[in-house]
C-alpha cells in the first residue's frame, strides 16, 4: 500500500502573495495619503509667506520645494523658480531653517524597498525563525496550533492509502486463515455491492478484529484494502485525544467526511480502546470528557452510515473487553474477527513467507523450527528470521541455515549469548546439575514434551542456562496431569541441585514463580481442587496482554488457597526429589557430560539416559539385602 501524502501549500506562496498586497498598498494607499496631507500652492504664496516669516522648515528639493509653517503643523509644496537668485538671502532673514544643497529625489523604487520591503522582509525572517523554535518545542510541523495541511486544528491526521503495484494482499498474511475467511465477504462487497443489494442484505458498518500484540490485525486490514483495490484510511485511536475540548470529535467528524466523499473505502482505526473505553458517571473531567466526547462523535458518525454507502470501519484492539458497550452493539462494529496467536502449521506457513524475502539453506526444516517457537506471534517470527540473516550475515556466509534459525529461535526467547560472562568452575557445575534435573524429571514422567536441547551458556536475558522442550504437534487442552508433570519439572532444578550439593541457589528463582502460578491457576480457575470444585475464584482481565488475575473471595479462602498452593507445588517437589535420587547415576553422567560440551542436543540426553550401564567383567553379583 503507498500512503498519499495531502501536499502541504509551501510557504513561499504565502510570503509572494503577501509581498503583493503590501506593494499595491504602498503604491496606491501611501501616495493618495502623502497626497492628501501636502497642501500645493504657487510660487508667490511661497514668497508672501517668506516675507510675512511664517516660515519654519524649507526643503529644497530638484524640482520642488516643501516647506512648511511657523509652528510645522501644515505641509506646503511649490514648484521652482530657476530664475530667483535672492532666495536665500530672504529665507535667511525670515528665519527659516534650511540647507543651501539641493536635495537630489530618491528614485521611488529604492525608496519602496528601503523603507518597506527590506524591513518588511526582515520581519518576516524573524516571525519565520520564531514559528519554527516553537513548533520544535510543541511536537514539529504537525503540532496541533501550528500544523498545515492535516496537522491542523480539527483536522484528522488519517494517513490514505490505495493499493499499489506492490501491495499487501491476503497471500502476505500467513497464519490466519479463518480472519481471512471472516474478511473476504468484506472484500466480495466491496468489488460488487450490487449482488447484496439484490438481496436486501448490508454488509456490517464496523469490523472488530481482536488479538494478542503483533498477531498482524494491521496488516489483515490493509490486506482487505489491497484486495478490493479501494482508498484505505488509516489512523491511531491516540491521535484523536486532544489538549482542547472538542478537537477530537472535530477530527473524527473530518475523518467520516473525507471517507464519505473517497466511497467506496474502508477506514481503520487502530488501537480504538484509546478512545472507546468504558463511559462511567464519574469521569466528566478533565481529558476525560474530551475522550468521551470524541466517542460520543464516533457513535453519531457510525449511526449516520447507512448499510450500502460503501464505507466499511475496521477496528483493532488488544483490550476488548474495556470498549463502551455502545460502540460493541450490532449496528456499529456488528462483527468482531479474533486474529488469535498462529498454531503449527499457521507459525510453519508465516515462517515461509517471511524466508522468501532471505537467502536460505535448500535444507530448512521448517515444521521442526515452528514446533520451536511455540506460542510466538506473527511479529515474533518475522524477527525470528530477520535475526536468523542477521547471525548468517556475522558468520561469513550469503544464506541462512537451520542452525540460524535454531539460533534466532533462542535469541528470540532467552536472548544473545553472553561472551563476557564467565562461570567459576563450581557455578558452572551447579548450573549443569540443575539444567540435567530439569531435563531429567521430565523425562522420566508421562506427560511431557521431548528435550529438544540442553545448554548452560549464560544469556543476555539473564538466564546461565536452560533447558528447551518441544511438543510434537499442537497442544489445545492440557489436562491435570499434564500440569502436575510441568510443576514436577520446574522444580527439578533445585531438586538436583540439593540431591547433590545438598544445597540451594538462586538459580530456581524462575522457575519457582512459575511452578506457583500454575499451581494458583489450578486451583483458582481450571477448578483442579477437591476442596474448592469447579467455583471460580480469580477473574483474569486482559486476556490479551498478559492475563492479568485478581482473586474474587475471601481473606479466608485466600488463605486456604495459599495453603494448598504450597501443599501442590511441595508434592511436586518430592516427587522431583524420588527420580532424581532414583536415577543418580544418570543424573551424575549427562551431567558430567553437559559440563564438558556446555550444549548438547535432545537426541544426546537421549541416547545417554537410555544406555545401560557398563558392568566390569570381573564383578560378582551381590545378594540381595533383605527389606528392614
Amino acid at each position: 500500500m503507498d500512503e498519499i501524502k495531502e501536499p502541504k501549500r509551501p510557504l513561499l506562496t504565502f510570503y509572494i502573495i503577501a509581498l503583493i498586497v503590501l506593494f499595491v498598498l504602498n503604491l496606491v494607499a501611501v501616495p493618495m495619503y502623502h497626497t492628501s496631507q501636502i497642501q500645493e500652492v504657487d510660487y508667490g504664496t511661497f514668497m508672501q509667506m517668506t516675507e510675512d516669516k511664517e516660515i519654519g522648515n524649507v526643503q529644497i528639493e530638484s524640482n520642488k520645494i516643501v516647506f512648511t509653517n511657523s509652528d510645522d503643523s501644515q505641509m506646503y509644496e511649490t514648484g521652482i523658480m530657476e530664475q530667483d537668485y535672492g532666495l536665500v538671502d530672504r529665507l535667511a532673514a525670515s528665519g527659516a531653517k534650511f540647507s543651501t544643497e539641493i536635495v537630489e529625489q530618491t528614485s521611488p523604487f529604492v525608496s519602496f524597498l528601503v523603507s518597506w520591503v527590506v524591513p518588511i522582509l526582515l520581519f518576516m525572517l524573524i516571525g519565520y525563525w520564531m514559528r519554527r523554535q516553537l513548533m520544535k518545542s510543541m511536537g514539529g510541523d504537525n503540532s496541533m496550533m501550528f500544523g498545515t495541511g492535516a496537522g491542523g486544528l480539527g483536522r484528522s491526521n488519517a494517513r490514505v492509502y490505495v493499493k499499489s503495484s506492490d501491495g499487501i494482499r491476503f497471500s502476505d498474511v500467513a497464519g490466519e486463515e479463518e480472519a481471512k475467511d471472516n474478511l473476504k465477504e468484506i472484500v466480495s462487497y466491496l468489488k460488487d455491492p450490487s449482488k447484496y443489494k439484490e438481496i436486501g442484505a448490508s454488509m456490517p458498518k464496523g469490523v472488530l478484529l481482536v488479538g494478542p500484540p503483533g498477531t498482524g490485525k494491521t496488516m489483515l486490514a490493509k490486506a482487505v484494502a489491497g484486495e478490493a483495490d479501494v482508498p484505505f484510511f488509516s489512523m491511531s485511536g491516540s491521535e484523536f485525544v486532544e489538549m482542547f475540548v472538542g478537537m477530537g470529535a472535530s477530527k473524527v467528524r473530518d475523518l467520516f467526511k473525507q471517507a464519505k466523499e473517497k466511497a467506496p473505502c474502508i477506514v481503520f482505526i487502530d488501537e480504538i480502546d484509546a478512545i472507546g473505553q468504558k463511559r462511567s458517571a464519574g469521569s466528566g473531567y478533565g481529558g476525560n470528557d474530551e475522550r468521551e466526547q470524541t466517542l460520543n462523535q464516533l457513535l453519531t458518525e457510525m449511526d449516520g452510515f447507512e448499510g450500502n454507502t460503501g464505507v466499511i470501519i475496521l477496528a483493532a484492539t488488544n483490550r476488548p473487553e474495556s470498549l463502551d458497550p455502545a460502540l460493541t452493539r450490532p449496528g456499529r462494529f456488528d462483527r468482531r474477527v479474533p486474529v488469535e496467536l498462529p498454531d503449527l502449521k499457521g507459525r510453519e506457513d508465516i515462517l515461509k513467507v517471511h524466508a522468501k524475502k532471505i537467502r536460505i539453506a535448500d535444507n530448512i526444516d521448517f515444521n521442526k523450527i515452528a514446533r520451536m517457537a511455540a506460542g510466538a506471534s506473527g511479529a515474533e517470527l518475522a524477527n525470528i528470521v530477520n535475526e536468523a540473516a542477521l547471525r548468517a550475515v556475522r558468520q561469513g556466509r550469503k544464506f541462512a541455515t537451520q542452525e540460524d534459525m535454531e539460533e534466532s529461535i533462542e535469541v528470540v526467547i532467552a536472548g544473545y549469548q553472553k561472551k563476557n560472562a564467565i562461570l567459576s568452575d563450581k557455578e558452572k557445575l551447579v548450573v549443569s546439575y540443575h539444567e540435567v534435573g530439569h531435563a531429567l524429571v521430565a523425562a522420566m514422567q508421562d506427560h511431557t514434551a521431548p528435550v529438544q536441547k540442553i545448554t548452560i551458556i549464560p544469556r543476555t536475558s539473564g538466564a546461565l542456562g536452560y533447558t528447551m522442550q518441544v511438543d510434537k504437534g499442537n497442544h489445545y487442552l492440557v489436562s491435570r496431569e499434564e500440569l502436575l508433570a510441568d510443576i514436577a519439572t520446574l522444580t527439578g532444578g533445585r531438586a538436583a541441585e540439593e540431591v547433590e550439593f545438598n544445597s540451594m541457589s538462586t538459580g530456581a528463582s524462575n522457575d519457582i514463580e512459575k511452578a506457583t502460578k500454575v499451581a494458583r491457576e489450578m486451583i483458582t480457575r481450571y477448578g483442579m481442587s477437591e476442596d474448592f470444585g469447579m467455583v471460580a475464584l480469580e477473574t483474569v482481565q486482559n486476556q490479551y496482554l498478559g492475563g492479568d488475575a485478581s482473586l474474587a473471595c475471601s481473606p479466608e479462602t485466600q488463605t486456604k488457597i495459599d495453603r494448598q498452593v504450597v501443599a501442590l507445588v511441595e508434592q511436586q517437589h518430592q516427587k522431583a526429589l524420588k527420580i532424581l535420587r532414583d536415577n543418580k547415576q544418570k543424573l551424575d553422567e549427562i551431567a558430567k557430560f553437559l559440563y564438558e560440551k556446555e550444549t548438547i542436543t535432545g537426541d544426546e540426553f537421549m541416547e545417554i539416559l537410555n544406555r545401560k550401564p557398563e558392568i566390569p567383567e570381573n564383578a560378582q553379583p551381590q545378594n540381595p539385602q533383605p527389606n528392614a
